[in-house]
């Protein structure tokens, strides 16, 4: 397991935007695509997490359209720049981000925006987080350190999110408990193991998500209303 994710150099960009519904479209998002007519609640989750950690698979998986990808194969340029530790296997790398939709019940979906891991694609995350109401940040125990950054990302941003052990087979199992300590989560942030090739374990993620963010969410705006005496 790791340290806490304070000592890791993690990402720094713009300053984000304040999370919630998305209610409004922007140039460089897939909703742009869609017709106004429709009438559809959009609710928009960032998939978030380290270089190989399922991220393109839970998309994919949960997702009830064919999912838009940005993937493109790894090459001999990359070698010494991606650490393929545990993820030998992996030939293929999101370079700008994955797209899904799921429908919760008429005039609700969620739209689904996987983030791409590597270090030198963080700079789309601003972008991607603009508008979200939250977000599910993958976990590979294997190399737990390498969600970190996202961990720093959505805590310095005040974006709810929670954090989905992806188990992968032959590795060691912790519980939530042991993942929450070693990642220093605050109280209350939620730690879940799932599947992510599994779309009913991929579900359970988002609707925990969901929840927790809707806490978060009132809790904020009760604040705003009672003001402290």
């Amino acid at each position: 397991m790791g340290s806490a994710h304070s000592d890791h150099p993690s990402y720094r960009g713009p300053s984000g935007h304040p999370s919630g519904l998305h209610t409004s479209l922007d140039p460089l998002d897939p909703l742009d695509a869609l017709d106004p007519a429709d009438s559809v609640l959009a609710l928009k989750i960032l998939v978030a997490g380290g270089f190989g950690v399922g991220k393109t698979t839970l998309v994919g998986a949960v997702s009830e359209i064919r999912p838009l990808r940005t993937e493109e194969r790894l090459t001999e340029a990359g070698r010494g720049v991606d650490d393929l530790d545990g993820v030998e296997r992996k030939s293929t790398t999101t370079v700008a981000m994955d797209f899904g939709r799921i429908t919760i019940r008429e005039g609700l979906a969620v739209y689904l925006f996987g983030t791409p891991g590597q270090d030198r694609f963080w700079f789309l995350w601003d972008e991607l987080a603009q508008g979200a109401l939250g977000a599910v940040v993958l976990a590979d125990t294997r190399r737990l350190t390498d969600c970190f950054p996202a961990v720093d990302f959505f805590e310095h941003r005040g974006i709810p999110f929670v954090i989905a052990v992806n188990r992968f087979a032959g590795t060691r199992g912790y519980g939530p408990e042991e993942v929450a300590r070693a990642l220093d989560l605050d109280s209350g942030t939620p730690v879940v193991l799932c599947d992510a090739r599994q779309r009913s374990s991929g579900k359970e993620v988002l609707i925990t998500l969901v929840e927790h963010a809707g806490r978060v969410h009132a809790a904020r705006l009760l604040a705003e209303v009672s003001p402290v005496p």
